[in-house]
C-alpha cells in the first residue's frame, strides 16, 4: 500500500481499478468504482464479503444520484432531499443503473449523500459517487484508524487517504425509500 496520500493520488488509484482506504462519517472505509468490475470483485474478495449483500454508494450532492434517481417518482424525491447530506441512507429501487456487485441480489440499491468533508471532497474529485463499505473483514469489527488499515489489508489497499473520521459514533440510518423502514438503527 501507498502511504497517506492526497486526494489526486487517491482518485488516480480509484479510476486505475483500485481499492482506496479513506476515513468516513464513523469508521475507515473502503472505496473504489461503482463501475468497475475489477475493483468490485477486489473489494468483495479483501473483506470476504458475500456480493449477494450489496455495498452503499456515497456522493457529494444528489446530483451525482441522478443517473440513479431518473426513474424514481417525484414525490419519493422529498425524503432523500430533506436527510440529505447527512448519516442517513436510502435503498432505492434500481433502475437498471447499479453493478450486480452494487446492488447485490437486491432490487434496490443503497445511497447516500455524505456530510463528511473528505468523501465529499473524494467523490467531487473522482467525478461521482463512489462504492462506501466499513474497512473489515466479515464479521470483523470495521477500522477506525490507518494503522488498522495497515494491519488488516495491507498491500491490497492501492492508496490511503489520510484525514479524520467524521465524529459519528455509528455507522448511517439505512431506509427503504418505498415504505420508511428501518434496516439498520
Amino acid at each position: 500500500m501507498k502511504p497517506a496520500t492526497n486526494l489526486e493520488t487517491a482518485v488516480n488509484a480509484l479510476h486505475a481499478g483500485g481499492v482506496i482506504a479513506c476515513p468516513t462519517e464513523a469508521v475507515w472505509g473502503l472505496s473504489c468504482d461503482p463501475d468497475n468490475d475489477e475493483a468490485l470483485t477486489h473489494l468483495m474478495r479483501m473483506k470476504a464479503r458475500d456480493p449477494a449483500k450489496g455495498v452503499i454508494l456515497v456522493a457529494a450532492n444528489i446530483k451525482q444520484f441522478q443517473p440513479w434517481l431518473s426513474q424514481l417518482p417525484l414525490a419519493l424525491h422529498a425524503p432523500l432531499a430533506a436527510s440529505w447530506p447527512g448519516p442517513n441512507t436510502w435503498l432505492v429501487p434500481d433502475n437498471g443503473r447499479s453493478h450486480p456487485l452494487v446492488r447485490g441480489a437486491h432490487q434496490r440499491v443503497a445511497l447516500r449523500v455524505t456530510d463528511h468533508p473528505l468523501m465529499k471532497a473524494l467523490c467531487e474529485a473522482f467525478g461521482g459517487p463512489l462504492v462506501s463499505t466499513s474497512a473489515n473483514r466479515a464479521g470483523e469489527p470495521p477500522a477506525m484508524s490507518s494503522d488498522e488499515i495497515v494491519s488488516i489489508f495491507g498491500q491490497e489497499v492501492a492508496a490511503m487517504v489520510a484525514g479524520e473520521l467524521g465524529g459519528n459514533s455509528r455507522p448511517s440510518t439505512i431506509r427503504d425509500l418505498a415504505t420508511g423502514q428501518v434496516m439498520r438503527a
